[in-house]
């Protein structure tokens, strides 16, 4: 077997490999050698089925298997000497298409090289980190917050008109034309006016109305309403208001606590200081992780494989396109050419990739099976009585376990580093906080 360098520029590399006919026939031999005492044949006794019928019967299979083979050992050898890591898996095609039983095998392999990724000094790096305590304000806003979540609704002094953000207590009668229609009717609906939970329009027609008022409102249905029958129609509503009750929040007391799972409101004060605090660590982690990047990104230069280069630009081009034209759902809007904008962001994201991926490398960072685990789970979630079905889905599809365990990753990889950079905190107001975060988001 031998192998041969025909490309090397940049990060392009390029060999031919040459297998031997000799080679794939000792292959093949020794293969049905070691099958032979195993088969048994019409005519013969266990293990005494004659080679050359051997060959004959399974020689044409064995000879792909032996190809195979041997072309990936060769690879992985060659892999193994260079110390070459391939950025994507390596293009390989036989050079000869009328290829025959006795001739030598040879193949093309091409592929692009991960860069040398030079040292980095990581305890060198400076960082900063905000640290935010919840200050009394702060806890007692949420606390009103959660109190407006407990609200409860009372009568509105009689006469009095509703308005948005009350609820009225209706019964109503939905019609097309002068025929009720199945679902268009209710007794005691409690509805709060401004929740955007009924047809476009039909809140809006209440406010103003008052107890024993009956309100005809008429509504046009969406074109994707779910029913077919009420789709673009127009339908009319008879109404009748039996009462109109103001919202109230719920005091900010023990009772409120319990309502919250906390023995009272001390012991709620105190979670929902934990809350916060998570709240704006997570936030200030945000920060000082860009932070991190822009640095490792101005100590580290090294030239990215270009086909990574083009595929990252593609998905940033793609995903801005749709950003920017929400309507458009499908992907039928042609090629989308990344911009000079799109290749240097591009460069910059698939260079601290491939950095954080080498530092994780060296370091023996790893995603558990626990955590992939947790991550699944948690993306499980979002479909509701499809779970097991979502688990399935993803223990069959290697890219989206990959999906899933990169960022779990790189943000293992990203906390080592802080283990080891220059960390000082920084305590800083919440509004600070909120400014960085922001800045973050308009660069």
């Amino acid at each position: 077997m031998q192998v041969t360098e025909t490309l090397k520029d940049g990060l392009k590399r390029g060999y031919t490999i040459t297998v031997t006919a000799a080679e794939l026939e000792a292959k093949v031999n020794e293969k049905l050698a070691e099958a032979q005492p195993q088969i048994e044949m019409k005519g013969f006794r266990k293990g005494k089925v004659p080679m050359p019928l051997l060959k004959k019967q399974f020689g044409e299979r064995l000879m792909g298997e032996s190809m195979q083979e041997t072309i990936d050992g060769a690879m992985s050898s060659h892999f193994e000497e260079t110390g070459d890591r391939p950025a994507m898996q390596p293009q390989v095609k036989m050079t000869s298409e009328d290829w025959k039983p006795g001739d030598d095998v040879t193949v093309e392999m091409t592929y692009e090289a991960l860069p040398e990724i030079p040292e980095t000094d990581l305890k060198a790096i400076k960082l900063e980190k905000l640290v935010v305590e919840p200050a009394d304000a702060e806890i007692t806003e949420a606390l009103e917050k959660l109190a407006a979540t407990a609200q409860t609704y009372t009568d509105r002094r009689k006469g009095s008109k509703a308005k948005e953000g009350d609820q009225v207590i209706i019964d109503f009668v939905g019609k097309l034309g002068d025929e009720p229609f199945e679902g268009g009717s209710a007794e005691d609906y409690p509805l709060v006016l401004g929740s955007d939970s009924f047809i476009p329009g039909f809140e809006d027609q209440l406010v103003g109305a008052k107890a024993e008022d009956e309100v005809t409102v008429t509504v046009t249905f969406p074109e994707n309403y779910g029913a077919e029958n009420l789709k673009g129609k127009e339908a009319t509503f008879d109404v009748t208001v039996k009462a109109v009750k103001a919202p109230k929040s719920a005091e900010i007391d023990d009772d409120l606590a319990k309502q919250f799972g906390a023995e009272d409101l001390e012991a709620l004060k105190g979670q929902v200081a934990e809350r916060l605090k998570a709240e704006f660590s997570g936030a200030a982690r945000a920060v000082m992780k860009r932070a991190l990047l822009d640095a490792l990104d101005e100590a580290v230069s090294f030239e990215v494989p270009p086909s990574l280069l083009e595929a990252e630009a593609g998905q940033i081009a793609h995903q801005l396109y749709h950003e920017e034209h929400p309507d458009d759902h499908g992907h039928d809007h042609g090629a989308i050419e990344p911009t000079e904008e799109h290749l240097k962001l591009a460069e910059r994201r698939v260079r601290l990739g491939l950095l954080l991926a080498e530092i994780g490398r060296k370091a023996e960072v790893s995603v558990s099976d626990n955590e992939m685990t947790q991550a699944v789970l948690a993306q499980a979630r979002q479909f509701p009585g499809q779970e097991r079905q979502f688990f399935e889905y993803v223990r069959q599809n290697q890219a989206l376990q990959q999906q899933i365990r990169a960022p779990l990753f790189e943000d293992k990889v990203v906390d080592y580093v802080f283990e080891l950079a220059d960390v000082t905190e920084k305590p800083v107001s919440k509004d600070e906080l909120q400014a960085a975060v922001e800045k973050l988001e308009e660069e």
